[in-house]
């Protein structure tokens, strides 16, 4: 088990310069979003791991072709907390 808090914590901060510094549709964004998604699913916080995995899929589904894996992968995640 890891110490989620302090992932948030990083994650947050690391989002905050990304925002300031990206456009809002920038891939990484997306990587970001998705990472803390992932960990509110791993904490059991479904809807708040959603909410980010969310975000993460509407930016990638603007920036990348519609086969990349990483939108697969972000909707099979998407799919994976829906199911909890």
């Amino acid at each position: 088990m890891g110490d989620y808090s302090k992932s948030l914590e990083f994650y947050e901060k690391s989002i905050k310069i990304k925002e300031t510094s990206l456009p809002p549709n920038h891939p990484n964004l997306a990587i970001s979003y998705g990472n803390i998604g992932q960990v509110y699913d791993n904490m059991g916080n479904y809807s708040k791991a959603l909410s980010f995995l969310e975000k993460a899929l509407a930016i990638q589904q603007k920036t990348l072709l519609p086969s990349h894996p990483h939108i697969k992968e972000t909707m099979r995640r998407i799919n994976n907390v829906k199911k909890v």
